[in-house]
């Protein structure tokens, strides 16, 4: 399955941004008018769909491991902590690539709104120089050191 295909908590306000369901902004991301805010919004939410199917699978797992009908013999105490140290990094990833991406949808310009490159106009300050006076080289410059 394709990461564009995997549900993510974020679906719904991307598609609220760029006013297309997530399998349209996937195939308009790859046109020529794609634009950066875009790219770069579904390239994160594709970080967070994998994130987010990682700690389901985790928690799968967890749920499994500690099903009431499971054989208690089988419980190894390891592997439970193995499990609560994947999900705390899967967890804090999920959490920082939903912060990243609020913070993309927050700050992006408008859409619709083509970025321009910036021009910017530098001054440019004209000095002149006195004239040189001539001054006397000291009477020793050039010589070699006596010893």
């Amino acid at each position: 399955m394709s990461v564009s295909d995997k549900p993510c908590s974020h679906d719904g306000r991307l598609g609220e941004v760029f006013g297309a369901p997530v399998a349209e902004l996937y195939r308009m991301a790859v046109g020529p008018d794609a634009s950066a805010a875009l790219t770069r919004a579904l390239e994160m939410r594709s970080f967070l769909a994998l994130a987010e199917e990682q700690v389901a699978r985790i928690c799968t797992r967890v749920h499994e491991a500690m099903a009431p009908k499971r054989d208690m013999d089988e419980l190894s105490a390891d592997q439970l902590r193995m499990d609560a140290q994947w999900l705390e990094a899967a967890l804090s990833a999920r959490d920082g690539y939903r912060t990243a991406l609020d913070d993309l949808l927050r700050t992006m310009p408008p859409p619709g709104r083509r970025s321009r490159p910036v021009t910017t106009n530098q001054q440019t300050i004209t000095t002149t120089l006195p004239p040189a006076t001539a001054v006397p080289a000291p009477q020793r410059a050039g010589t070699a050191r006596e010893r």
